[in-house]
């Protein structure tokens, strides 16, 4: 389970970053950066957050309305139209830099999870599965997750037929079927294989 011990070792004022959505086949990539405030952590965060991937919805979607009231939060987004032009490690970048800008403030250190800085207005340690090691990462993994989940529910109303409301955007047989069927949306990436042969076809 992730803890505070990484944040307690840097000292100072620590934001904790990560992204969702670097492998779907359409939508935009999503990143977080919280800034905890280790004082005022309820106990059920402490004893529940853990890396998104780890919890079910109903839980992601309860510690993300519990976090906001003991941490500041900064969102970032790269579109698809990004994602294509410059390609889907450097959107996430992107997504990350206008995540930690979106926090109003400086912090002493970021901890990003993964093994890349994005390259912020503060020192930046890389953590590897971070969101399983870093309270500060798994929050921002859990809150950037239901984000870009609202987001692609939202864009399944207005695309219906590819199951993003199910899968996120992610390649699942039923959004292939879709593609197959209907091709591809605006909100596809284009640049991304299994989108590029419907595409061409």
């Amino acid at each position: 389970m992730p803890d505070l011990s990484l944040e307690t070792e840097l000292g100072g004022v620590v934001a904790g970053l990560d992204e969702v959505g670097r492998g779907p086949l359409a939508g935009p990539v999503v990143a977080a950066a919280v800034i905890l405030d280790p004082s005022r952590l309820p106990r059920r965060l402490l004893e529940r957050l853990d890396d998104s991937k780890a919890l079910s919805k109903r839980l992601r979607e309860e510690l993300a309305l519990l976090i906001p009231q003991t941490a500041l939060i900064g969102f970032g987004e790269a579109s698809v139209e990004e994602i294509d032009r410059i390609n889907i490690l450097q959107a996430t970048m992107l997504a990350m830099r206008r995540a930690y800008d979106a926090l109003g403030r400086g912090a002493d250190h970021a901890l990003v999870d993964g093994n890349r800085s994005p390259g912020l207005a503060c020192p930046v340690r890389c953590v590897v599965k971070g969101d399983g090691i870093s309270l500060s990462i798994a929050a921002a993994s859990v809150v950037a997750k239901v984000r870009r989940d609202a987001v692609m529910t939202e864009l399944a109303v207005l695309h219906p037929g590819f199951g993003w409301e199910r899968n996120a955007g992610y390649g699942t047989p039923e959004h292939l079927d879709g593609l197959r069927r209907l091709g591809p949306t605006p909100h596809h990436r284009r640049s991304f294989a299994p989108v590029a042969q419907y595409m061409s076809s």
